[in-house]
């Protein structure tokens, strides 16, 4: 529920807030208890690991052509480590304060802990960021789909998907069809489920399409490196290739989308027994993820070079030169395909609170809505579908949403949040740590916007002139 504005009359003194210091920073809750719901920390390993590898892995061998193997995975491991960092800042801060109902009513949600620090008008904010950014992503993944079963629908970059490469263009091998029967048959089942640790079996699953993922392309990889068709990757940028130095920003907000996935903290932490083991199923699931990021980069990077494309996948179903069987490429697009398939839950269900807190703030909790928690997801079912069959590719919006949306939320919230320190808990190297995000994700992004918008243009001019000559 969305916070209301504060009143001096709900908050705590300072010398409250501070004498509370030595008490745990978290309320620690056991199973059956207010907050805990009984789930174990390996199913909140599985689900935000699934939050985490399913906003990303498409475009860290992408990443890793732009910047080189050691920066690519010297950045991995360093917004890994803020990731962990901002997380922490946000949990510090949950439970302290009022988060919308009455007195005793404290804020356990991300919105609610925005709310608590910048009142109605922060978790507002909070709520439209989360939604415009898991929107983009639940598109971009329901056209991945589309582009795996029923093949690409224009541009340079077509390609026959698995079913027409099977059965031929008809009419049921379509994108429309296909997405419609994906949408109806298998996900809807899964994004009316009501609580997020009752998908931990679809996160596993999906955790492990993710390895196997990784496997055969390492292994296609592997097989060309053997047969000499290919070469190692370069371990430092190649500025010969790159319009800009400044070029090499842009790879920043790619690998922050990657490890963008603090709007499931809270729904995931509430489920556990112990709510204060969410700060181990986070690390263990950055360093897990980190290193997923960091073996498909690389072999991905390995097997098409400098071909290497924003969406790895567009590369499997041509020729990579391994002489490997098509079979084996379509293994790993179909794995990937039923990767996000089992991520796609996961994230509306962050979609649909946000988009109910921001429509009906101050009702009863969704899931004890049936009529309503039933009616928004059908709704929102319908336009991300609309969606994914009217624009064909939304890469690029996909790109400039990492440099806004997603670096506010995982980067510069978290350090607002620690800078307002509202319940004077936060130490001096907290807010410098604090700042020095909100600095770096403010630099990056701007860099990488100038950037791309300046290649968007050189490109478009490059066209013309191309053009002017026929």
């Amino acid at each position: 529920m969305t916070p209301p504005a504060r009143t001096s009359g709900k908050r705590a003194d300072a010398g409250a807030s501070a004498g509370a210091i030595d008490e745990p920073l978290l309320p620690e809750s056991s199973a059956g208890g207010r907050h805990g719901g009984g789930a174990s920390v390996s199913g909140a390993v599985f689900n935000v690991s699934t939050s985490i590898v399913g906003a990303g892995i498409m475009s860290i061998p992408a990443a890793m052509r732009v910047l080189g193997v050691v920066p690519a995975a010297l950045l991995i491991a360093a917004v890994a480590a803020l990731a962990d960092v901002s997380v922490e800042f946000m949990l510090r801060y949950t439970g302290r304060g009022w988060g919308g109902g009455g007195k005793d009513e404290a804020a356990t949600s991300y919105a609610g802990t925005m709310g608590d620090a910048f009142g109605r008008a922060g978790a507002a904010l909070l709520n439209v960021f989360v939604a415009l950014t898991t929107t983009g992503t639940l598109v971009v993944y329901l056209i991945i789909i589309g582009d795996v079963m029923s093949g690409s629908v224009g541009g340079g970059d077509e390609h026959a998907g698995v079913l027409q490469e099977l059965f031929g263009a008809r009419w049921w091998t379509g994108r429309q069809f296909v997405l419609l029967v994906t949408a109806v048959f298998v996900l809807l089942p899964l994004v009316l489920r009501r609580r997020v640790d009752s998908l931990r079996f679809t996160s596993a699953i999906s955790i492990l399409l993710a390895v196997v993922f990784m496997l055969i392309s390492s292994g296609i990889a592997l097989y060309a490196l053997f047969k000499g068709t290919a070469t190692m990757p370069r371990m430092f940028p190649d500025f010969s290739r790159l319009s800009s130095p400044f070029e090499l920003f842009t790879a920043v907000p790619v690998i922050v989308v990657a490890f963008t996935f603090h709007f499931n903290v809270h729904p995931i932490r509430a489920e556990l027994s112990k709510t204060s083991d969410m700060k181990v199923a986070v690390r263990v699931s950055l360093v897990l993820c980190a290193a997923i990021y960091a073996a498909v980069g690389f072999f991905g990077f390995l097997l098409f070079g400098d071909a290497t494309m924003a969406d790895v996948l567009a590369n499997f179903d041509r020729s990579s030169g391994a002489g490997v069987p098509q079979a084996l490429n379509d293994a790993a697009r179909l794995s990937y395909a039923l990767h996000l398939v089992l991520v796609f839950p996961l994230l509306l269900f962050s979609l649909r609170v946000n988009v109910d807190e921001l429509l009906f703030p101050g009702r009863r909790p969704l899931a004890a809505d049936t009529r309503r928690f039933v009616s928004l997801t059908a709704v929102l079912m319908a336009v991300l579908y609309v969606l994914a069959i009217a624009i064909p590719s939304i890469w690029t919006l996909f790109e400039y949403s990492g440099s806004t949306f997603a670096v506010t939320i995982s980067l510069i919230f978290p350090g607002a949040i620690v800078l307002r320190d509202v319940h004077g808990i936060a130490k001096r190297k907290d807010k410098a740590l604090a700042a020095t995000m909100i600095v770096l994700a403010v630099v990056t992004s701007s860099i990488a916007i100038a950037s791309n918008i300046m290649s968007s243009i050189s490109n478009e001019d490059r066209g013309g002139h191309v053009a002017g000559r026929r």
